[in-house]
């Protein structure tokens, strides 16, 4: 366990497990047995903001669900570039050293890109997708993200993002729809100015990783017809009805749940929604 003193090992109660990366060492939740579900984070979170799922699912399933390098409890090195490709080498390495089979894929945010990067990979070990408030294209030619971009992951944005805890702080709580449901854990994580560097250097690769979440989009045609559960937060300004749109078009085989009064985080802000969904799937 965690000796981390801010953490509430009442809400997040889980064993650390730890794979070894070149990086260095990533944790990961590994609780409970049979098929597996895997839950991937974004920005500014980590694998407590599944815990919910976890603590109920982990009951009639392995559920598994890793912080990136740079979040959570895996190591945060500074000298590591974070890009959102070797995110998802590292998810890769993980994923293939556990060794996983008919697996129910959840992601949010940047966790889309770089979990759906290993379901383009390996469309087979893959069962059932969760998508939830997250994209997998470029977005260089959007003014809306181009703005975010320059602004979160430039000078003043880093600047923010990296004394003040700005994204976690500020920024994602306005995607939020229901902000009572949002726990700081989701930013504590990033306890010192040298922990935040994983965190203000996403936001400046929405545009500049554009080349690699094209490269993605490109191999859609994989995960098409997955089955697909879509559940999308309305009051998200992050990812908004534009790109629910997409995915709605995209995927031929999926179930549809728009949460009005919900926002960036369906896991945290409607997780009985959530949970019950990923027991039907079962």
């Amino acid at each position: 366990m965690s000796d981390k003193k801010w953490l509430d090992r009442a809400e997040y109660p889980f064993k650390q497990n730890s794979i070894k990366l070149r990086a260095g060492k990533m944790n990961y939740v590994d609780e409970g047995t049979g098929e597996p579900i895997v839950f991937v984070h974004g920005n500014p979170g980590w694998s407590f903001e599944y815990r919910k799922a976890i603590k109920e699912m982990s009951k009639t399933n392995r559920c598994i669900a890793p912080d990136h390098i740079g979040f959570g409890l895996s190591d945060k090195p500074f000298n590591w570039n974070y890009l959102p490709k070797n995110h998802a080498s590292n998810f890769e390495t993980l994923m293939n050293d556990l060794k996983l089979k008919n697996i129910i894929l959840v992601v949010n945010d940047w966790g889309g890109p770089i979990g759906l990067s290993y379901a383009l990979k390996y469309p087979k070990k893959i069962k059932h997708i969760f998508i939830m408030n997250t994209w997998l294209w470029s977005s260089y030619n959007d003014l809306y993200y181009r703005f975010f971009s320059v602004f979160a992951g430039g000078i003043i944005g880093r600047f923010l993002i990296r004394n003040y805890n700005f994204f976690g702080k500020v920024i994602i709580k306005m995607c939020i729809g229901k902000k009572e449901y949002y726990h700081k854990h989701i930013y504590q994580h990033l306890e010192t100015k040298e922990d935040r560097k994983g965190c203000y250097t996403f936001p400046k690769h929405i545009i500049a990783s554009g080349k690699w979440l094209d490269s993605l989009w490109q191999q859609r045609d994989k995960i098409k017809n997955k089955p697909t559960t879509l559940i999308w937060g309305e009051k998200d300004i992050a990812f908004r009805e534009k790109e629910f749109k997409i995915w709605d078009k995209l995927m031929t085989n999926k179930e549809v749940i728009k949460l009005k009064e919900v926002g960036h985080y369906p896991q945290e802000e409607a997780s009985d929604i959530f949970i019950n969904n990923l027991k039907k799937k079962i």
